[in-house]
């Protein structure tokens, strides 16, 4: 990801639509052909050094004070004759920077897309691996009902289902790039050039631009990497919090030779998790920082390109590194399922709650009756685990109130109240994702 934001790489896209936008003007009959070979021939002497081309680029833009410039001037410098009058003709900058932007940005794409595929196989594996393991859902942090660890990790899978189709789609929605001149009217480049410049970079052109390529376009483009580093981000909390020490049911990996803490040698912390958290937070800056690009002046002004010089390598750059953090951490999660069953038994089955609500409805009793005897058994059970005797359980107590016990014939509640009964759809649940 690093070489495509080089400068030796955005050169060599330069020097890539320059030549191409000749050619083009070789076919329709405004550059010679021997003049284009002259030009072709500079331009391989730059292809074979690149970071000569680099080096002398910026000794020029330090007089010129132009990037572009400095460039056609280190070109022309390697083309014999007066060939070099060919190079960069009709164009203005930015057509030449705005299309190889978004070469760079495909490419950059590309890489992503590869790395969201990557994690979604590990993924994939680990919810297979943990598909019936069962541990406790919790809405405020607080038990609710239980589920399966791979059921967790289906969750994830698909949420980065949808964070493939978000990076293809802003791929596509990036893949513009424009030859139509100043102000974007094709006065000097007949549009047919653009066209044959595009295609042959994998682009589509503009349908229409001002000097630039509009904005918004990259905007999206960058917001879809935000929102991907939040999926990221909702992930790493989740598994911070899974691995609490009162909680430890899954903990990212700990190397032999690793420490934890300067002053606590017992500390295993999840410092990884945490990096992602903080991570996203860069991406979501950098977007903000993209949407503030979007309102240039008339047709253009330069305001935004200090700002993207920085937030689209650093992005890019970024979310690929997450990406390979991600898929190390999933591949090596350590599970435990152990305290996965024990967390379940910290609630004293009152994870039943709603079943037997639902029962005692099937049975008659208006909701708001079923509703009062069972959390009334419920606060029951609380008072005597808070009592510190062990005797506390939620089908204990509701076998021994007559007003629940009644409606239920011998096992009928003990039936209910099984992890089979709450789990019975899981498969379902993973079909309905694609594992």
């Amino acid at each position: 990801m690093r070489g495509i934001w080089t400068d030796e790489n955005r050169l060599r896209i330069w020097l890539e639509l320059e030549l191409l936008a000749s050619e083009a003007l070789v076919k329709s009959g405004v550059v010679p052909a021997g003049d284009f070979a002259s030009l072709k021939a500079g331009a391989d002497f730059w292809l074979d050094d690149l970071s000569g081309l680099v080096e002398r680029q910026r000794e020029l833009e330090k007089t010129l004070n132009h990037d572009v410039i400095g460039f056609t001037t280190a070109v022309a410098e390697k083309v014999d004759g007066n060939a070099s009058r060919w190079l960069h003709f009709g164009l203005t900058s930015s057509d030449i920077v705005d299309t190889a932007f978004a070469v760079q940005i495909v490419q950059s794409a590309d890489i992503l897309i590869a790395d969201v595929k990557e994690l979604r196989k590990v993924i994939g594996k680990r919810a297979r691996q943990y598909r019936m393991t069962p541990c406790i859902g919790r809405s405020h942090g607080i038990h609710a009902e239980p589920t399966t660890f791979g059921l967790k990790l289906a969750l994830m899978y698909d949420e980065f289902g949808r964070a493939l189709k978000r990076l293809q789609s802003a791929r596509e929605s990036a893949a513009v790039g424009k030859l139509s001149g100043a102000v974007g009217t094709s006065a000097h480049l007949s549009p047919k050039i653009e066209a044959f410049v595009c295609r042959k970079v994998g682009l589509r052109p503009a349908p229409i631009a001002t000097q630039v390529v509009q904005r918004d376009i990259h905007a999206e483009f960058m917001q879809c990497l935000a929102l991907v580093g939040a999926s990221i981000e909702r992930w790493a909390v989740e598994f911070r919090h899974l691995q609490r020490t009162e909680v430890l049911e899954a903990e990212e990996p700990f190397k032999a030779g690793q420490k934890g803490s300067s002053a606590m040698p017992h500390k295993r912390n999840p410092i990884t998790w945490e990096r992602l958290t903080g991570l996203a937070r860069v991406l979501r800056g950098n977007s903000l920082a993209a949407l503030e690009n979007v309102a240039l002046w008339h047709e253009r002004d330069i305001s935004h390109s200090s700002v993207e010089r920085i937030i689209f390598p650093d992005s890019c750059t970024l979310l690929d590194y997450m990406f390979g953090l991600l898929i190390r951490l999933i591949e090596g999660m350590n599970v435990y399922p152990e305290n996965m069953r024990k967390n379940l038994g910290l609630s004293l089955g009152m994870w039943n709650s709603q079943t037997v609500l639902l029962a005692l409805i099937r049975k008659g009793l208006t909701r708001e009756q079923a509703y009062e005897l069972v959390q009334r058994n419920a606060m029951k059970t609380w008072e005597v685990k808070h009592a510190g005797r062990d005797d506390a359980d939620f089908l204990q107590q509701l076998g021994s109130d007559p007003e629940v016990a009644r409606h239920f014939a011998g096992g009928e509640l003990e039936k209910l109240c099984s992890l089979d009964f709450h789990l019975k759809e899981v498969g379902r649940r993973f079909k309905a994702v694609g594992l």
